[in-house]
């Protein structure tokens, strides 16, 4: 799978944007604040309808503007797709596959699967467990359009449930319809744990041997998934937890409340690993997680790398480097040395400089 093209219009600092990409690695460079991120935030658009900045569709709109558009042309399979993404300020966006406009945003999934990795993911198991449960989230919805139905209907019955519980406060008749609320949030709830745990545990079987790898083979990761509530007990704890749910007018269990735990050995390094110990695994977790997609869909993903590889010291870039060589990537620098430095193979070079991209025949 691999990216031919893409073409912007109004979309963040970019007035109009035509960019062929190589099916290899491309670079794009320049200063920081000019437009690099933009493009990769384009790309993931396209892929998902949602920025990976948690941004609202107006924010994306160039300013001054009230629509923005991307088109990007997917290769995949020998066969060609257009993604038409119409970004309108006051309105919901419009979607197309080959000029076809699709309903659903589950039409979309799975026509261009990527793997976006930025400097934030580096933090992920130090950080909090939202952060943890959006990487679940949005990874799964990829590769399973029944788990995006399933997490869609599950947060709105969440928030139907949440502003049930506050307006129970003055209206206290209407808690005799909490439990149409609650057999929803069971159904639903009930599968997207089931599948998280699944997820896991088909990544817990990839990321050990790439830990064992980048680590020398001094240290074995192990993946833990931390549900909020087992399937089976879902029911009778929302039932206990109804008095204190009241009380605080939003719902105290379920699967939003998920978590995912690290372990080296019996170490949770969430709590007790070393900034080094934590960033080697979330390069595991990215890493299993582009093996993992090749697994579902017997094919490639497109790689993001939005200024990563400054973050990481040269054995742990050697090693990512050294893993993405057959997929295509998107990659986003300030400058060209460190790529010289690893002697890395480039098949296109863009420079980026104040929403103007320009082509280099050379470094």
């Amino acid at each position: 799978m691999i990216i031919k093209s893409i073409e912007l219009k109004n979309f963040r600092n970019y007035e109009e944007l035509n960019l062929n990409l190589d099916g290899g690695t491309n670079i794009l460079y320049g200063d920081n604040a000019q437009g690099k991120t933009n493009i990769l935030e384009s790309i993931y658009v396209s892929g998902t309808t949602k920025s990976h900045k948690g941004s609202r569709d107006k924010e994306m709109i160039r300013f001054g503007e009230n629509e923005a558009h991307i088109r990007t042309m997917v290769e995949k399979n020998q066969m060609s797709y257009q993604i038409d993404m119409h970004l309108k300020k006051n309105r919901s966006k419009g979607i197309a596959i080959n000029g076809v406009p699709i309903r659903k945003a589950s039409e979309l999934f799975g026509v261009l699967n990527m793997v976006f990795f930025s400097p934030e993911d580096l933090n992920i198991i130090k950080n909090g467990p939202s952060e943890r449960r959006r990487f679940l989230d949005s990874e799964i919805c990829q590769l399973d359009k029944i788990y995006l139905s399933d997490l869609t209907k599950y947060n709105k019955v969440l928030n139907q449930r949440n502003k049930l519980l506050k307006d129970m406060v003055f209206h206290p008749d209407l808690e005799s319809t909490l439990s149409v609320w609650d057999m929803q949030l069971i159904s639903y709830g009930r599968r997207i744990i089931s599948r998280r745990r699944r997820f896991v545990e088909e990544l817990n079987e990839i990321v050990r041997g790439i830990h064992e790898s980048i680590s020398g083979g001094r240290e074995q990761l192990t993946l833990t998934y931390e549900p909020d509530i087992e399937e089976a007990f879902f029911e009778d704890e929302l039932n206990r937890a109804k008095e204190k749910d009241r009380k605080y007018c939003s719902t105290s269990v379920g699967p939003h409340r998920d978590d995912i735990s690290f372990f080296i050995g019996d170490i949770d390094i969430r709590k007790f690993g070393s900034q080094g110990q934590q960033r080697t695994s979330a390069l595991s977790l990215k890493l299993s997680e582009i093996e993992l997609v090749k697994r579902c869909i017997h094919d490639t993903p497109v790689l993001l790398l939005d200024d990563v590889l400054s973050e990481l010291d040269s054995n742990r870039q050697n090693y990512l480097l050294n893993s993405i060589h057959d997929i295509q990537t998107v990659i986003t620098c300030t400058g060209l040395d460190e790529f010289v430095r690893n002697r890395f193979q480039i098949d296109k070079i863009f420079e980026v400089i104040s929403g103007t991209v320009s082509e280099k025949n050379e470094m």
